[in-house]
Parts: C-alpha cells; sequence; structure tokens
C-alpha cells in the first residue's frame, strides 16, 4: 500500500469522522487528520498540533525503552535476583486476597517477580480503578491510580500471585522504576535522549511546559445519555507543577504530547525497529519479534468474559462489545496480541493497546498498517469512539485489499 492515503480514501475517512464530532478539521498531511474543538467547552478548532494526554501510550515507549537495554545485555528478562537488587521494594510485597468470609488479608507471594512478568502484566499488580480488593484496600482514604507520588502509585501489594494469572495493573510503572534506577536518568532523560528526539517525538513529555498546558486538548466526560460534558483533567500533578519542580515520571501513563507523534514509533516497530526517514535504528528485528510473541500462550485473554471496574466513572465494564466465548487474546511485552483476524480486516498477530481517555493505537505487522485515533472522553471504552473506529479501520482495510488483491 502505497505510503500516502488516496484521496478517496482520505475523503471517507473525513466522512466518518465528521459524523462523530462538531466544528473544524485539520488534514496538514495525507494520512494525518483531526476534527472538532480543543474540547466540549472549547471553540477553538481541535489541531494536529494539539497537546494530548495519552496516558497509556506511554508504556510503549517505556517497552522500547526496557527492551533497548535488554538486547544490550544489560537488563534481563528472567532474571529475578537483578530485579529485586534494582527494586528491593519488590521482594517482599504482599499478595492482598480475599477470605471466604470476605475479609482482605496480605500473604507471602510464592515466587519471584521476573522483569518478564512486569512486561506481560502476569507479575500480580492491578489497578485501583478496575480492582475491586485494592479499592477496599485503600478506604476510608481511597486508592489514586493517577497521582503523581509513587509512593501512591505503586508501592501497593499484588492482588494475585506473581506468575498465574494475567491482570492489567500498575507493572509497567515498576519497569519505569527499573529503567531509571539502572541507567541513573529520569524517564523524560532516557526517553528524550534514546527515543523521543531521534525519531521527532519533540512535543512528547512527562513534565509540560507552560506552552505545552496552553495547547492542551481539554478533557471531556460522556454521560449516560449520550451527552458529552467538560470535565477536570485526571491526571493533574504534571500540570499543575511550576518552575523547576517535577512530577516522578509514570512509565505507565505519564506522557502528554501531541498524538500525531506516536505514528512514528508505531512505523518504527512495523518497520523491524528501524526508522525508515532517518535510518536510525531503535531495536534489532529480533527484539522487535519477541515483543509482538504472545507471552502468556498457557493463559489466554478471554475476550468475552465480563471484567467489572471499582470506579465505573474512570472506564466501562468489558467487554465492550460482545465476543464469541471461544474469542482469545494473547499479550506480548507490553500489548495486545491478537489470536484472530478482526472484523475490521486486522491480522492475527497484530498488537494494539489504547488510552483510558478514549485512545487507541494497533500496528499490524503482517500487512504493515499502523493506526492511532486519539481522543479526550472518558470513561474508557466510550461506544461511540469505538463505532467510529472500527468504522475508519474497515475502510483502510478495505482500500488496502483494492489495492492489492489482498487480505
Amino acid at each position: 500500500m502505497s505510503p500516502t492515503l488516496s484521496p478517496s480514501l482520505q475523503a471517507k475517512l473525513c466522512d466518518i469522522i465528521a459524523e462523530y464530532t462538531t466544528g473544524g478539521s485539520d488534514r496538514k498531511i495525507p494520512g494525518l487528520h483531526c476534527a472538532g474543538t480543543r474540547g466540549i467547552a472549547s471553540e477553538e478548532p481541535m489541531s494536529v498540533d494539539t497537546m494530548f494526554w495519552v496516558a497509556s501510550f506511554t508504556k510503549l515507549a517505556t517497552s522500547v525503552a526496557c527492551m533497548q537495554l535488554v538486547e544490550q545485555g544489560l537488563l534481563h528478562l528472567d532474571d529475578v535476583d537483578q530485579v529485586e537488587s534494582i527494586c528491593p521494594e519488590l521482594k517482599d510485597v504482599k499478595v492482598l486476597t480475599s477470605t471466604p468470609e470476605g475479609k482482605l488479608e496480605l500473604v507471602d507471594k510464592v515466587r519471584r517477580i521476573t522483569l518478564r512478568m512486569l512486561l506481560n502484566h502476569t507479575a500480580g499488580f492491578g489497578y485501583a480503578f478496575e480492582d475491586e480488593k485494592l479499592a477496599e484496600f485503600g478506604r476510608p482514604v481511597g486508592a489514586d491510580d493517577f497521582s503523581g507520588e509513587a509512593v501512591h502509585r505503586i508501592n501497593r501489594p499484588l492482588v494475585n500471585q506473581p506468575g498465574e494469572v494475567f491482570q492489567y495493573g500498575v507493572s509497567m510503572d515498576w519497569v519505569g522504576v527499573i529503567i531509571e534506577r539502572f541507567s541513573g536518568k529520569s524517564l523524560e532523560e532516557y526517553f528524550r535522549e534514546k527515543i523521543f528526539e531521534p525519531l521527532g517525538m519533540h512535543s512528547v513529555t512527562f513534565h509540560p511546559s507552560e506552552e505545552a498546558k496552553a495547547n492542551l486538548a481539554y478533557m471531556n466526560r460522556r454521560a449516560s445519555d449520550g451527552k458529552l460534558t467538560h470535565t477536570d483533567h485526571l491526571y493533574q500533578e504534571p500540570l499543575f507543577a511550576r518552575g523547576d519542580v517535577k512530577v516522578p515520571c509514570a512509565g505507565g501513563h505519564g506522557c502528554f504530547g501531541k498524538p500525531t507523534e506516536f505514528t512514528r514509533l508505531i512505523s518504527m516497530l512495523l518497520n523491524d525497529g528501524l526508522d525508515a526517514p532517518t535510518g536510525t535504528r531503535f531495536l534489532n528485528p529480533s527484539t522487535v519479534r519477541e515483543m509482538f510473541k504472545d507471552q502468556i500462550p498457557d493463559k489466554p485473554r478471554y475476550s468475552n468474559v465480563c471484567v467489572p471496574v471499582a470506579k465505573p466513572e474512570l472506564a466501562n465494564p468489558t467487554p465492550l462489545t460482545p465476543m464469541p466465548d471461544d474469542h482469545t487474546e494473547g499479550w506480548g511485552l507490553s500489548f495486545s496480541i491478537s489470536h484472530f483476524p478482526s472484523s475490521t480486516g486486522r491480522a492475527a498477530g497484530a498488537g494494539s493497546w489504547e488510552g483510558l481517555a478514549n485512545l487507541f493505537w494497533f500496528a499490524d505487522r503482517t500487512n504493515n498498517i499502523g493506526c492511532i485515533i486519539a481522543t479526550q472522553i472518558l470513561p474508557y471504552g466510550d461506544r461511540l469512539v469505538l463505532e467510529c473506529s472500527d468504522r475508519i479501520e474497515t475502510e483502510i482495510y478495505k482500500a488496502l485489499q483494492e489495492e492489492t488483491g489482498k487480505i
């Protein structure tokens, strides 16, 4: 497929997006499009240069940084001694369990945590906005997954025994801590030197400048009646920081930036770790293949299993759309791996993930297609955003089939 979208496909995608947005649009580069305003409370048009809180898109950068150190032989995926020497907190962390009587208690973990477990979310950590045990454990004060203070964000018990089950949680924040302590640099410094600046991701940062804050998209909330209203940003500490104050870098959710720049990161992964525009290699092909390999083949994620949430104001329960009971997904080194082709055309083996404010990315290495859909809407799992995303993806794959005769 050509590196830019055909005029007819661009027109179709623009028409689809227009059905879900109000206000102006901006399309400076073929293949990049935005529509609407900076928020429901703003009349200023959205721009491809508008800054977003990209939330868990951060995890992709954290995994790339981690795997750079792994392929250099500096970090090791399965070395428990190294993990505990860098993060001694993980040596004695307890597991939060619930007794038959419903009482919470802390028990010893039965195995040690590896870096691979942290990357594939089998280390035992959870998120308090999803896990009822963690939410209850934090009462009456509560538990804030998005506080800038590390003591609130990651110094918490496990909710599963390490290595036993997949559960999405704060594991990637611990990967970020490992990178910082091993390298002696903050994630901001390491990412900027090793990833962001060489890839041209100049806006992406853990510490937004005053100029970046002034260009930040508004956060919005979808009510039960479908109406959008303005709401405050969820991850606020970096936005309130002034002067030399630096909020700790959150490797799981802490980045702000222009979503368009994350296409460079996805393109690099599609190209086996090589950035085509600059010729810079960020990862070896074998490392990228390992990242896209299902790391939990014995623990498939059943798509149709209902997963409730502890804080419905932040996320809708899953599944977001009904799926066949036998439909499963895997997990690579920090992102989801599809086991089956999707109804939109995405191939089995594609990697994908999302951000809490309804941001979505995928990288289909079989068909060499990557895509980002980015909004600033809570709660996660917005039906209209998902519907729009599926329609866009379907049109992209239809165009590929018409052009190549494949898929």
